[in-house]
């Protein structure tokens, strides 16, 4: 396999980004060395090639890829994979805001905790939480699976049309037409098979945990509330 390595240190967005994608066309694997930090690292990126990020990422890491393989050793801001269509984008510390923004599909992983409104208008992929996530996760969201292994915060699948999201802690409160399901054995060993694909080896009773809020209704802004099937 054919690496290219990138210093990012004192360059801008742009010309880091103009040479990721020059070395996509041309390398399996990209390294990039002193990100510091750099906002939209990646950004648009339509090769399926493995990009290394040694460090911590910005704002909006990843936004709108198609196909690569991120991984970011340390953390990373607002918005990481934003409206990313296929491929994945993994995050060894925390994140900021709205992580997994939008998708279409693919995987996010965050092995620690993020900030709010995890999963926002998502349409499809998977979004996997190693800890926390904050306030509205899965707002509007519209399918697909989000799942946190710690607790999820307030108003959590606010306004959620379809998909699921996996709890294995506490649920503080639930959103406007959200509602907890128990886990089916289907849900179960979905789980089971995922998770530790992405480091997460629980134990049995860890899995008995988890719970399931999915939407009370597929029509919640057509007259009155109420469930529906």
């Amino acid at each position: 396999m054919s690496e290219f390595i990138i210093n990012a240190e004192h360059q801008p967005p742009r010309e880091v980004n103009r040479t990721i994608k020059k070395a996509a066309t041309e390398y399996d694997k990209i390294t990039i060395k002193n990100p510091n930090a750099m906002h939209y690292l990646a950004a648009g990126l339509v090769d399926p090639v493995e990009l290394i990020i040694e460090g911590s990422a910005g704002y909006f890491a990843g936004t709108m890829i198609h196909g690569a393989k991120i991984h970011i050793k340390e953390n990373a801001g607002w918005f990481p994979a934003d409206n990313m269509t296929e491929g994945e984008v993994i995050i060894d510390g925390s994140a900021g805001d709205g992580v997994g923004q939008g998708i279409y599909g693919g995987t996010v992983v965050v092995k620690r905790d993020v900030g709010s409104r995890t999963g926002e208008i998502m349409k499809n992929g998977t979004i996997i939480v190693g800890g926390n996530s904050g306030f509205m996760s899965g707002l509007f969201m519209m399918g697909g699976r989000i799942i946190i292994l710690g607790n999820i915060s307030e108003d959590a699948g606010e306004s959620i049309i379809r998909g699921a999201i996996y709890v294995r802690g506490n649920i503080k409160s639930l959103g406007k037409n959200a509602k907890v399901e128990k886990l089916t054995t289907e849900d179960e060993n979905e789980l089971k098979e995922l998770l530790p694909k992405y480091g997460f080896d629980l134990e049995e009773n860890d899995y008995n945990s988890f719970k399931k809020i999915v939407p009370r209704s597929n029509r919640p802004f057509y007259g009155k509330e109420s469930e529906e099937g």
